[in-house]
This record gives structure tokens, C-alpha cells and sequence, in this order.
């Protein structure tokens, strides 16, 4: 009896996911992206959906369509991260994830790379993308493993060993290389792209800290300590629907281990439910709510019934009934972002002014 019971809910739950994958979609705005991306299994969606969204400024703004390289913000970055272990004691993260400022802060600080100037994700190790099962692990216990206890300081040449682990497993950074008949250096590529790294701005809203202001996001993989300017929940999706209005793409940092169906590619809140300010908050306080995924939204979109939606570029590969497009509601973005991370010139001429005359400007 439980055997068929079992297969019966399981034919339910089917038949429901049938029945929602057969939801149509009409796209009211859609803006010009790059090929969807598959991080595989790496903790690296910020990697791919940053960099997916540079690549969407730089379609933008010179027509040019580049694919920029992953590793290389791995590899900058995961050496970035275990030097702010040591800088902290140790008392800090090692962890896969992380955030828009990452990116940002490793093409300002190393430049970047085209993708093929490195070896393909997952190469040296036999497979075909990028897989940190091994790799990561091995990162972390070689970074913890610096810091003795009641160490003095760290050991000699930790540098040098914990890049060594890097690069065996995402290869080692070009010094320089050719594209397209021109030699470069990661900095020199990066400054031929035409983007404006000043450009760009990280938004939030939570009421544990005032509004129209700056804090940093608590949160294990916002390790960069970098602020975002904290406004109601309101005023950031006005923020996000003009933007993409006027043609700029949006990297979003959010929740997905909720409401976010993987097998029907829909993200949306139950029937009913109404989501604010305060349930927000009260959820991010209790933990329902967390920063675990970051996708790029590049458009919008309605249902059969009008119930507005946004277009969703995910890094899981072409996979699921939209080939790698994911459709989240509006209510389900009031309830489940983190932060959105976009170009400042996308934003109303008031609230750019009031970011230019705060601290972090």
C-alpha cells in the first residue's frame, strides 16, 4: 500500500510539473546576452553570472561579443580569499562562493583573460567542466593548514603552496597572449573591453540597517566586505524594472533554495502568498531566506494571466525546458533577493546623486 501510494504521489508530482511547464510565456523586453554558461559542479554561479554580466555591458556598449574566462577569476580570486584568511587570523571563510564585487575587484586589481587563453574548466583533471569535488577540499586544508595553532605568524611560503594547489587544478594565469592578432596582458585586455569599472553598484534592502545608506551584507560569502547602499524593497525593483527598461542587464544575488523550481525553470511564490518588507526581513533573520545563488536577469516577461516576470540567464548549462533561461517572478524577487548589481548610470539621476554624496562613493 505504501509502494502505490509512493508512485502515486510521485505520478502527481509529475503531472503537476507537466501541468506547470506547459505555462506560456509572452517576453515584453528582452536585451542582448551572451551564451548561457555551465559552471558544473563548482561553487562559482558570482563567477559566471558576473562575468555573463560584463560581457552584457560590453555587448551593450561596443556591440562586440567576448567570452571572458572563469578560471581566471578563480584562480585570482581563491588566492585573494585565503590571503584575507590570513590577514583575519583565521577567522574568515575558505569557501567556493561568493559575489558581484569579486569579480569586479579581480578584473580591477589583475585585468582578465579570454576564456580560451587558459585551459578549458575541468581539463587537467580528465574532465570536460569545471569540478571542484576534489579540488576545493584540497584548497581548504592546505589554506587552514597554514596557521598553526598559536602561531606567531603564518608559515614561510604559504603563497607559493596554496597557489601551487590553484593552478594544478584551473592552470596558471597568462602573463600574456594573443587575441585576435594583438598581444595582451590580462590588465591591457581588460582595459580594451571598454567598460568603466566605477560604474557599477551593488543595491540591497534589509531594515536591520537604515535606509539610504551603505553597509555590507552580512553574509559567509560576501567575505570582500564590500557595501551595498540599502533602500526599500520598493524602490529596488523600480530600480531593476527601469533599468532593464533602458536596456541594461542586471546581476542578482539572491535565494533559490526555496520556491525555485529546477525541473520546471519557474521561480514563483505559492498562490496567495504576499511577500513585504517585514516577511523579508523576518526571513533573512531566521535563516529562510539566504544568498546561495547568483543569476543575470536580462528581460522581462507575463504569464497567461498577466503576472509579471523577469527573464533569468542561469550557469547550469542549456538545461531545462527553456535551455538554460529560468522565468522568477516579481513576487518571488521581493522576497528572495539579496542584492542586484548593476551600472549606476541605470539608475534614477536621484538616487545617483544621493550614492555621490555618501562615504563609499
Amino acid at each position: 500500500m505504501k509502494k502505490i501510494l509512493t508512485i502515486a504521489s510521485a505520478m502527481l508530482i509529475v503531472i503537476s510539473a507537466s501541468a506547470q511547464n506547459e505555462k506560456t510565456f509572452t517576453t515584453v523586453r528582452e536585451i542582448p546576452i551572451t551564451s548561457v554558461k555551465n559552471q558544473f559542479r563548482s561553487g562559482t554561479c558570482w563567477d559566471f553570472a558576473t562575468l555573463g554580466f560584463f560581457e552584457s555591458e560590453i555587448l551593450r556598449k561596443t556591440g562586440k561579443t567576448y567570452d571572458l574566462c572563469e578560471m581566471f577569476v578563480v584562480n585570482k580570486d581563491y588566492m585573494d580569499c585565503a590571503t584575507h584568511y590570513m590577514r583575519m587570523h583565521g577567522y574568515s571563510q575558505i569557501s567556493e562562493g561568493g559575489s558581484c564585487d569579486d569579480v569586479l575587484d579581480v578584473i580591477r586589481k589583475h585585468g582578465i583573460c579570454p576564456e580560451d587563453a587558459m585551459p578549458a574548466p575541468g581539463s587537467l583533471t580528465g574532465d570536460s567542466l569545471a569540478n571542484f569535488k576534489v579540488f576545493f577540499p584540497e584548497l581548504e586544508n592546505k589554506v587552514r593548514s597554514i596557521l598553526k595553532y598559536s602561531a606567531k605568524e603564518p608559515l614561510p611560503g604559504w603563497k607559493d603552496s596554496v597557489q601551487a594547489v590553484i593552478e594544478k587544478y584551473v592552470g596558471k594565469c597568462p602573463e600574456t597572449f594573443e587575441f585576435e592578432g594583438k598581444t595582451y596582458t590580462p590588465k591591457s585586455f581588460a582595459e580594451s573591453l571598454g567598460l568603466n569599472l566605477d560604474e557599477y553598484v551593488s543595491l540591497t534592502s534589509y531594515t536591520h540597517h537604515p535606509f539610504n545608506q551603505w553597509f555590507m551584507i552580512e553574509s559567509p560569502y560576501k567575505w570582500r566586505l564590500k557595501p551595498s547602499y540599502n533602500i526599500p524593497i520598493d524602490e529596488l525593483m523600480d530600480v531593476l524594472d527601469k533599468a532593464l527598461d533602458n536596456g541594461y542587464t542586471v546581476a542578482w544575488g539572491g535565494d533559490v533554495s526555496g520556491d525555485f523550481n529546477r525541473r520546471t525553470a519557474i521561480a514563483d511564490l505559492p498562490d496567495g502568498a504576499v511577500p513585504t518588507q517585514e516577511i523579508r526581513q523576518e526571513q533573512w533573520d531566521n535563516w529562510q531566506f539566504t544568498y546561495d545563488h547568483v543569476m543575470l536577469i536580462y528581460g522581462k516577461a507575463i504569464d497567461e494571466q498577466g503576472k509579471p516576470f523577469y527573464l533569468v540567464k542561469n550557469s547550469w548549462g542549456n538545461s531545462g525546458p527553456y535551455n538554460g533561461t529560468w522565468y522568477m517572478s516579481w513576487d518571488y524577487m521581493i522576497l528572495n533577493t539579496t542584492y542586484i548589481f548593476l551600472n549606476r548610470n541605470a539608475l534614477p539621476k536621484s538616487l545617483r546623486k544621493a550614492l555621490k554624496t555618501t562615504l563609499f562613493d
